[in-house]
């Protein structure tokens, strides 16, 4: 019986071969529940005298007898029982037994049964959702229909996790293709927006498609190698007539898919066999070879499903890849080569669905704040999204990473990249950890916009790419990995489930390894590394509890090792000055001062508010155009952190004051009351408090930071239609925006105002746009849907270029260009733009690499690959 609830929520996902549960705790965070510390759990039943096992457990039982064993009851739900052992038992009570597990598993978390959301696939009937909704009651959730048991199909859930966590837009009256690659079975789906919700507006499918059956496709490739040469072995895997044969076939098939699971980011991978002794080995063209037949079925029902609704896959806001299956590389080029759309595939796209489903559920409203990564969302993504308790800067939190502001926390100078390549095809706005320096503050939910003007501006000497060598990762294959790049070295990090963080010292000029360091904290998460001129810092991944502590630990860059650490709280964050790290502590509502070298504490001040019983707290570092002069990352992040003297950063309460403090020695400068809540969006930059406010429409004001005085307004929207989406400063008496009317990317628009006179300089169209980046006097706003079209405006608004692909900044007078920003290993192209030029010089391809976790300087670029990190040159000294 569920208690109450207290604001939390349970999205479930029940799988033909894998179920998945995200937990939504009171605070808005989000994490899968573990089942055996794993975020995934078989869907398989066994039945013994004890009666049903299910998970790992009933794969395990299935070893010493097979014939008790269901590992898919999902695709037995048409069937009104199942026999197993000799005796039949109800298909219901095989799926309670699955739901019953996540319900002890959520117990255990919270302490009673949550709330909860259990999906189904959109053709499912009234009959199979009857069995569903008789199971959910046997496994102990209140009845559907009640107002803490809800239905919700499948599509629908991935829809709204692509709307609301993504933050991808779908206007009203879009479309969204998902294309649900499971362990049994393909499902696809086109939902439409229809203003008051997603609806399903048709569904499709190939019901005997799936994970298993690629397996299938590599055992009997095996078997047509093996039986010539071993006819013994293979006849015991291919007829298993005793237990002991049962269990080596089962073995063997558990060894096939991990080595297809392998094949996704290796070129090969090995094989052991049950009564050989050599393993053989099986390679990605093989694999592709292979199961190129199968996937082709499910692409031309992809476009026969988008066609069935009317649409062309270009009038689709989106096409989502979910379900594990969709982790194979191929997929997702089969898709984009076929259908000529980019599809959206995640980390662990085995989670979206779950995740989704909570938004069924109303949720206390967390504002997000585009400038602040951090790292929550159950899909470990390092997606982005905002603490709600501070400001653009890095929220510790590794309840979602959705990273403006300049905080340490969530990764900064960190490329991320999960090993079993798969978040989104071009994740323009990962790096969770500590977001150093200055990001300029993008506003209301959309992707963090830099601050991007720069001082140097001489031409960039492009040159063909060329590897200056390749470093070692781990000697097994590292599940998230991460760069950032600080001056002329390079770090490189890399984790394993359970393992230290390794993190790597290189020189770029020539590879060298200059150290090698695991940390002294082990987890089964890390949120990965921030590197600055005087240290390097390693964030631990925040645990399931809203409550629970971090490591923070912090290394010295000349040898790797620990100075020093910290434990700080989960939604805590941290921005870095010259020798300070300024720490907002939001459990106990205080303001830190801390030692760069010593991590002792040099000053401590409470909370602007507290005392009044008020909570909240934003901090943002003063930019100044030194802290934005170097290179920054295709979401715009500087990978060079703060570097100038202007130590100051503005404290925003909960009371509604500002004020402007000296982080090395928390003297206070100047103050006002009545500015900002913690939750307005702000930046602070080049001697001026700018701040948002919604007002029917939108206006922005500004505030001289050395007096406090009374704010000039700078602009108000021209209709209260349109929303502020983002906004970035471009130039030292220039302002840019982006806003659109309401939810509709399509209107998307740039605005250049002028900070000195204000009003507007000039407006002009950028649909779908999400980011802008500044170089010399241009603007480059990238679109975050559709195409990903980068455009590109002079100083006088033109739109002078318009190219596919994602934009990095070299330096203020030239840009990188990338065909595609993916999580999975490939090779990919880049190329270089001088600014006032539209002549592309194309680079060559980066070999091998996840392109989203590169990071670079003037001359170097580092990026993650499949078992190692490549070092290249692309431009001469």
């Amino acid at each position: 019986m569920a208690g109450p609830d207290g604001g939390y929520a349970l999205g479930v996902d029940v799988g033909t071969s894998n179920t998945v549960a995200v937990l939504r705790w009171p605070d808005g965070r989000t994490r899968p529940l573990l089942f055996d510390g794993q975020p995934i759990t078989p869907s398989a039943v066994f039945l013994d005298d004890a009666g049903l096992h299910v998970g790992r457990d009933a794969q395990r039982l299935a070893q010493g007898d097979p014939s008790r064993f269901e590992p898919n009851p999902k695709r037995r739900v048409d069937e009104p029982s199942v026999l197993l052992g000799g005796r039949e038992v109800p298909t219901v009570d095989l799926l309670a037994a699955v739901l019953g597990a996540v319900a002890r598993t959520a117990v255990e978390a919270v302490g009673f049964l949550p709330p909860a959301v259990v999906t189904h696939p959109a053709a499912w009937g009234s009959r199979r959702r009857e069995v569903l909704a008789a199971a959910i009651a046997r496994a102990g959730w209140p009845p559907v229909g009640d107002p803490g048991t809800k239905l919700l199909a499948e599509p629908v859930a991935a829809a709204r996790y692509f709307a609301e966590v993504l933050r991808r837009p779908v206007p009203v009256g879009a479309s969204l293709a998902v294309f649900d690659f499971g362990g049994g079975t393909l499902d696809i789906a086109v939902v439409r927006n229809e203003g008051t919700g997603f609806a399903v507006i048709g569904s499709g499918g190939v019901a005997e498609l799936g994970g298993l059956d690629l397996d299938a496709a590599l055992v009997d490739h095996l078997g047509r190698v093996l039986a010539p040469t071993h006819p013994q072995a293979w006849q015991a895997l291919a007829h298993p007539a005793t237990a002991g044969q049962w269990r080596s076939r089962r073995q063997f098939w558990d060894d096939v898919r991990g080595a297809k699971e392998m094949l996704s980011r290796t070129s090969a991978a090995p094989v052991p066999v049950p009564g050989i002794d050599q393993a053989v080995h099986l390679t990605r063209e093989e694999l592709e070879r292979l199961v190129t037949p199968l996937l082709r079925r499910g692409v031309y029902e992809a476009a026969s499903v988008i066609g069935a609704c009317g649409l062309t896959p270009s009038q689709l806001a989106g096409l989502f890849l979910v379900g594990g299956s969709s982790r194979v590389p191929l997929v997702a080029r089969m898709l984009h080569a076929d259908l000529g759309i980019a599809p959206t595939v995640l980390e662990q796209p085995e989670l979206p669905v779950a995740e989704g489903a909570l938004a069924e559920l109303s949720a206390p409203r967390a504002r997000a704040v585009a400038s602040v990564p951090a790292v929550s969302s159950a899909t470990a993504a390092r997606e982005m999204t905002a603490t709600p308790t501070s400001g653009p800067g890095l929220p510790v939190s590794s309840v979602p990473v959705s990273p403006s502001g300049s905080p340490v926390s969530a990764v900064p100078g960190m490329s991320v990249s999960p090993a079993p390549p798969s978040p989104p095809r071009r994740p323009l706005y990962r790096r969770p950890v500590l977001w150093v320096a200055a990001a300029a503050v993008a506003l209301i939910g959309v992707v963090a916009a830099a601050a991007l003007v720069l001082l140097r501006n001489d031409e960039v000497d492009f040159q063909p790419v060329a590897e200056v060598d390749r470093i070692p990762s781990a000697d097994s294959q590292p599940y998230y990995v991460y760069t950032d790049v600080v001056g002329d070295r390079g770090y490189l990090a890399y984790e394993q489930t359970g393992q230290p963080l390794t993190i790597v010292a290189v020189e770029l000029a020539t590879a060298k390894e200059l150290w090698r360091v695991p940390t002294t904290s082990v987890s089964d998460r890390w949120d990965g590394i921030s590197a600055l001129p005087g240290a390097v810092v390693a964030f631990q991944s925040s645990s399931i509890s809203s409550t629970e502590t971090r490591d923070m630990a912090v290394h010295d860059p000349a040898n790797g090792k620990q100075m020093w650490h910290r434990l700080i709280g989960p939604n805590d964050a941290v921005y870095p000055f010259k020798d300070v790290l300024v720490l907002v502590d939001t459990g106990n509502q205080r303001v830190l001062g801390l030692d760069l070298k010593t991590g002792g504490v040099r000053w401590d001040r409470p909370s602007p508010g507290k005392e009044q019983g008020l909570t909240g707290t934003a901090v943002y570092p003063v930019q100044t155009v030194e802290d934005v002069s170097g290179p920054a990352s295709v979401s715009g992040r500087p990978f060079a952190p703060r570097t100038d003297d202007d130590q100051r950063f503005v404290l925003i309460g909960a009371d509604r004051s500002a004020t402007v403090i000296d982080a090395s020695n928390n003297r206070e400068l100047s103050k006002r009351t009545n500015v900002a809540d913690p939750s307005d969006d702000a930046v602070a930059y080049n001697g001026r408090l700018l701040v948002a406010t919604d007002e029917g429409g939108y206006r922005l004001s500004a505030y001289d930071l050395d007096t406090m005085g009374e704010p000039v307004n700078l602009y108000t929207a021209p209709e209260e239609s349109r929303q502020l989406d983002v906004l970035a400063m471009c130039g030292e008496t220039r302002v840019c925006l982006l806003d659109s009317a309401g939810v509709d990317s399509k209107s998307t628009e740039v605005v250049a105002i002028d900070l000195e006179k204000g009003g507007q300089l000039w407006r002009a169209p950028a649909p779908d746009a999400g980011v802008l980046v500044h170089f010399g006097e241009e603007v480059v706003a990238q679109a975050t849907s559709g195409d990903y079209p980068v455009r590109i405006f002079d100083p006088d608004g033109n739109e002078i270029l318009k190219r596919d692909g994602a934009v990095g900044r070299v330096d203020a007078g030239n840009l990188l260009l990338f065909d595609e920003v993916a999580s999975y290993a490939d090779d990919y192209s880049v190329a270089g733009l001088h600014v006032g030029s539209t002549d592309v010089i194309e680079m060559g391809q980066l070999k091998d690499v996840k392109t989203d976790t590169c990071s670079w300087n003037r001359t170097y670029i580092v990026c993650a690959g499949t078992t190692d990190f490549l070092v290249a040159r692309f431009a001469r000294d």
